[in-house]
């Protein structure tokens, strides 16, 4: 009888500990949340204060009790708001797609086909990602020049059209497939490319779309290469009218303004993520998943 008391007992404190673990993970994960989420709160929050009201605060306020929708119209009319986002468009689809093209069958070749030096060449090919990415800038840049693609869609595109990276985590996630389906596509006459496109691909589909998704954000959100390679408006992508809309200001930074572009502009982005975060999800755990 005692022991089952004691039992009991050590049940309950077992019980109160996990509580209380809970509890502490839950207020710390709330904090944290507080603390990451609270840059979008303020984001959106001056985007519809007006630009007299922000300039007047001499103490930042958390709330604002006459909010206005007028910065984002200034947002597209000040600059050719609208013509930045479909040149971010065109270079955002035909970035991702030429790096798709390029990284699928080099993760394919890394991971299934045999040849000499493969695993040589494979460190080598890691080994670019110890380069700090100011000095491949400045060699694009000269590259670029040189070739007279400054202010062209091509000169855009062109530098980021590869990732070692995602190479690699593509190449991780082909060796997992069993060599016997390799073997047996062979026996049946399927070629390599074909094999690739019908049998690979699809069962790593969930790693295809996240890598597919994080280039999406990446060239949606690049700002150092586009401020750096163009100067004629036609060719500007949103980091630039950004830039533009801020320096709008009558004299000062127009920030409410900028703002509420930056609010426009990530929408897509947040949108994106919400219907395909489950997949992003799969895609990451698969790669950090062996056999």
């Amino acid at each position: 009888m005692e022991k089952t008391l004691d039992l009991s007992a050590a049940q309950q404190k077992q019980a109160v500990r996990k509580k209380i673990t809970k509890t502490i993970v839950y207020v710390l994960l709330g904090i944290w949340a507080i603390i990451v989420l609270f840059p979008f709160y303020w984001m959106l929050l001056s985007s519809v204060k007006s630009y007299g009201d922000y300039n007047a605060e001499s103490v930042p306020q958390f709330i604002t009790i006459s909010p206005t929708l007028e910065n984002y119209l200034t947002a597209f009319t000040s600059v050719p708001l609208l013509d930045y986002f479909i040149n971010t468009f065109i270079f955002t689809v035909a970035t991702t797609a030429l790096m798709l093209v390029i990284i699928v069958p080099a993760a394919f070749a890394f991971s299934r086909l045999n040849f000499r030096g493969k695993n040589l060449v494979f460190v080598l090919f890691l080994s670019l990602m110890m380069i700090p990415s100011e000095l491949v800038i400045i060699t694009n840049f000269v590259t670029i020049t040189e070739l007279d693609l400054r202010n062209t869609f091509t000169g855009l595109i062109l530098p980021s059209v590869t990732s070692v990276f995602y190479i690699y985590l593509l190449k991780e996630n082909f060796s997992q497939i069993p060599d016997e389906l390799y073997y047996a596509a062979k026996v049946d006459g399927t070629g390599d490319f074909k094999y690739m496109l019908k049998v690979m691909v699809p069962i790593c589909k969930p790693t295809v779309v996240t890598i597919t998704i994080l280039k999406v954000i990446e060239c949606w959100n690049s700002y150092v290469w586009p401020r750096l390679i163009t100067d004629d408006e036609a060719y500007f992508l949103v980091s630039n009218g950004i830039q533009e809309i801020r320096e709008n200001g009558f004299g000062r930074e127009n920030v409410p303004a900028m703002m509420a572009a930056v609010v426009v502009i990530s929408l897509p982005l947040i949108i994106l993520f919400l219907i395909f975060r489950k997949k992003i999800m799969a895609g990451v755990a698969r790669g950090g998943t062996k056999g």
